[in-house]
C-alpha cells in the first residue's frame, strides 16, 4: 500500500437512543436517532470514501443506527456485528481493529462513548486543519463520527499512528 492511498477509519458513534424499560444492550433508537442517523449515512456517503466493511456493536441501537446510515450510501460495505465492541475501552477497540484483514482498506466502527471518542483521541497523534479542534469543542454526541487517516498494515495501529482527517455531529443547539 502506497503512501498516496492511506486507510481511512470512521469512528461512528451510535445515534440518539430511547430509554425504555429494557437493558442498556436493547435500547432502541429515540425518532431524532433514526433522522440523526440518515443525516450521518449522507454525510459519510458525501465523504466518497469507497468502504470495504463495517464493524458494529451488536446493540441494538448501534444496529439500528447503521441500519438508517448505510441507507443514504451508494454501496454497502461488508458488515460484521462485533460483541466486543460493546461497552469497549480505546484498548480493547484497537485489539479489534488489529484483527482487520489487509485487504479492507476503507472501515467504519460503529459503537459507544466513551470507547470511540477516547480511541479517536488515542489514535489522532495529529490533524488535519481544525478537526481536532471542532471535536474538542462538540464532545463525541450522538451520531457524530471521526475521520482518520492511516498508512499502514491493520496489524501496526496502535496510539498515534492515525491522522484525524475530519470530524462532523450532528447541528443543534443543546447535544446530548
Amino acid at each position: 500500500m502506497s503512501v498516496a492511498e492511506p486507510r481511512r477509519i470512521v469512528l461512528f458513534r451510535h445515534a440518539k437512543a430511547d430509554w425504555p424499560q429494557v437493558n442498556d444492550h436493547e435500547r432502541p433508537l429515540a425518532e431524532r436517532g433514526r433522522q440523526d442517523a440518515a443525516l450521518a449515512g449522507r454525510k459519510l456517503a458525501d465523504t466518497g470514501i469507497p468502504f470495504d466493511l463495517t464493524l458494529c456493536s451488536t446493540a441494538t441501537r448501534t444496529r439500528e443506527t447503521w441500519k438508517h446510515a448505510v441507507q443514504e450510501f451508494p454501496r454497502r460495505p461488508k458488515t460484521v456485528y462485533e460483541e466486543r465492541i460493546y461497552e469497549a475501552s480505546p484498548g480493547e477497540l484497537i485489539a479489534v481493529l488489529n484483527e482487520t484483514p489487509d485487504d479492507v482498506r476503507n472501515l467504519i466502527l460503529v459503537g459507544h462513548n466513551p470507547g470511540v471518542q477516547g480511541l479517536t483521541e488515542v489514535l489522532a497523534g495529529s490533524a488535519d486543519g481544525d478537526a481536532r479542534e471542532r471535536m474538542s469543542r462538540r464532545g463525541f454526541p450522538t451520531a457524530a463520527f471521526a475521520v482518520l487517516s492511516y498508512d499502514g498494515p491493520w496489524k501496526g495501529l496502535e496510539p498515534g499512528t492515525a491522522r484525524l482527517t475530519d470530524y462532523w455531529a450532528p447541528p443543534r443547539e443543546t447535544l446530548t
